[in-house]
């Protein structure tokens, strides 16, 4: 009996959260966290409702400078190894953004294995900015070739981890924010104290901070002081930079 073909499967765009502004001049891509192997189709429900809240919190902050925000549907819920399916549904969606909008900065956020995709694919020309959230990042292999992080020069870059995250490794995120910081000098990164993968001890503060970082990414804001401060400040001090509890009670709208 001959073997069933794979069917071909596309990636598609989420519709834009919130109202889509009539005049888009910046655009923020959500990736959804994924499993290391799966060809099975994700459930798009289910993508949405694990960005839902950060997508809501960005597409309000950023409406009157014509932020756009969607999610990106992936065509496999796994990563699957060199195929690297992620990495490439944030680069076709990135392409996508280009086609629809034109010459607009665009920031990738991604959550989990969303977040090693969009540090992957954040070499496109388009991206100007990278929001890594809870990254799954593979365990060091001397056999295998580190996690790539020359892309990520000229970008903006920010790293979120919850120091008692059971799913993936703070300590590895921390290693490749080092890695990233020698190649360029623009990227932080915050721990939250005692918190878990899903960040929700201190969910108010993790959105302020993703707000308040793709705001200035994309639009120039100033930036609060404690992201200049982890921008500026020489490893490892930018790195480890503690999530203040009350983060963004007091920022400036």
């Amino acid at each position: 009996m001959a073997q069933q073909a794979t069917p071909v499967r596309t990636a598609r765009l989420g519709r834009a959260l919130g109202p889509e502004p009539t005049a888009v001049s910046g655009v923020v891509l959500l990736l959804p966290g994924g499993e290391e192997t799966s060809v099975r189709r994700p459930s798009p429900m289910m993508a949405a409702a694990s960005v839902r809240a950060l997508g809501r919190r960005l597409s309000r902050a950023g409406r009157e400078e014509g932020l756009a925000t969607h999610v990106v549907h992936y065509r496999y819920r796994g990563w699957n190894g060199p195929e690297a399916h992620l990495a490439q549904d944030a680069g076709w969606a990135t392409e996508e953004i280009v086609r629809r909008y034109g010459d607009v900065p665009v920031c990738l956020a991604g959550l989990d294995m969303g977040a090693r995709a969009a540090l992957h694919a954040g070499g496109h020309e388009a991206v100007n900015s990278v929001l890594a959230i809870a990254p799954w990042l593979p365990e060091e292999d001397v056999a295998a070739p580190p996690e790539p992080v020359k892309q990520l020069a000229g970008r903006r870059v920010l790293l979120v981890h919850g120091t008692n995250d059971e799913r993936t490794d703070p300590e590895l995120s921390f290693r490749l924010a080092a890695r990233a910081k020698k190649a360029n000098r623009d990227v932080c990164r915050f721990e939250v104290h005692s918190d878990g993968h899903a960040l929700r001890q201190h969910r108010d503060e993790v959105l302020a901070l993703a707000e308040d970082f793709v705001m200035g990414a994309l639009f120039g804001r100033t930036f609060s002081r404690p992201v200049e401060d982890a921008l500026a400040a020489p490893p490892p001090l930018g790195l480890r930079m503690p999530l203040a509890a009350g983060f963004g009670r007091s920022l400036r709208r």
